[in-house]
């Protein structure tokens, strides 16, 4: 598939329609992105999945956007609790949810006429690079699946990125979520917890690079949304504590993987992993010199990325 190059010419707000579908009973918001010319004939199609803590109109957008001047219908939304979709409490990060709404929006997708159910692939960023693979092993619709700087919220957790965290740290944060849950029972709000800090001089000292840039991208105007960051209800670590994106990565075959990293990026790992866990056909492509959140939104680093993700989604859908 090439890329039209009248696509370059259309403003983004030109590209984008504002749907409603419902996951799980609750209504999700998302933001269709239509390549030119699509009309009279089905497109190709790709959910795109935001990262845990951020919402639609970020690097999902970013990566949306583009894959619809590539020619590709995409798709980006709130997970549902978060955001503008439904859900209560706010905040609440269910890693099964979030399956669950990959793949209702492959549902919403197959219902429009100006798109081709058969031609459907999705992609996860971050913590959706966990969540999009998890709801593909069982959702056959998915054609092709791809991942960009992934992580395994569950393993994430449990045992800390690059595994540096004890053992009762998680103990100690399911002890505090069942405590969370018994206040709630007796009406107390939830308990939330902040994904990064608010302020770059509460990081603590030993903040990792990935931490920082993280905040970077968050708290700063670079990719701030009023939105995003706004806590995690805590109880939800009972749910994540005891999901696993990849325990049936194996499952996706005979369907296409590609999992896209940084070559600087602490997170690198959980791809390489994953890819070493996965059968056939699979792909593990790296970007010289990006860090896990350049992909989010550098160009330097984007424009490879998509590139791969264009090629990968119109050889195999």
């Amino acid at each position: 598939m090439t890329v039209d190059a009248r696509n370059h010419l259309r403003k983004p707000e030109d590209m984008k329609t504002n749907v409603t579908f419902s996951s799980g009973g609750l209504a999700v918001a998302g933001i269709l992105f239509t390549p030119d010319g699509h009309a009279g004939h089905r497109s190709p199609a790709v959910v795109v999945s935001h990262p845990g803590g951020g919402v639609k109109e970020q690097t999902a957008s970013v990566y949306a956007e583009r894959l619809a001047r590539a020619g590709f219908a995409a798709l980006v939304f709130d997970a549902a609790y978060q955001g503008e979709s439904a859900g209560e409490p706010r905040g609440l990060e269910n890693p099964f949810q979030r399956a669950e709404d990959v793949k209702s929006a492959v549902s919403f997708l197959t219902t429009r006429d100006d798109l081709d159910p058969d031609r459907i692939g999705a992609l996860g960023i971050c913590a959706s690079g966990g969540f999009v693979p998890y709801a593909a092993q069982t959702d056959h619709r998915i054609r092709a699946v791809a991942t960009v700087s992934a992580v395994d919220l569950g393993h994430a957790f449990r045992e800390g990125l690059g595994r540096t965290q004890r053992p009762e740290v998680l103990q100690a944060l399911l002890d505090q979520a069942g405590a969370a849950r018994t206040a709630e029972a007796r009406g107390e709000a939830p308990w939330l917890v902040p994904w990064i800090p608010a302020g770059a001089e509460e990081l603590p000292a030993d903040a990792t690079r990935q931490v920082r840039e993280t905040w970077e991208y968050y708290r700063t105007p670079r990719g701030h949304h009023p939105r995003a960051v706004q806590g995690w209800v805590l109880r939800s670590i009972d749910q994540i504590a005891q999901y696993d994106s990849y325990a049936m990565i194996g499952r996706i075959s005979p369907r296409p993987l590609l999992m896209i990293i940084g070559s600087e990026a602490e997170s690198g790992y959980v791809s390489r992993e994953a890819i070493e866990r996965a059968a056939e056909p699979k792909e593990l492509f790296v970007i010289d010199g990006a860090t896990h959140v350049d992909l989010y939104d550098k160009d330097e680093y984007v424009t490879p990325a998509v590139a791969r993700l264009a090629a990968f989604f119109g050889e195999h859908m």
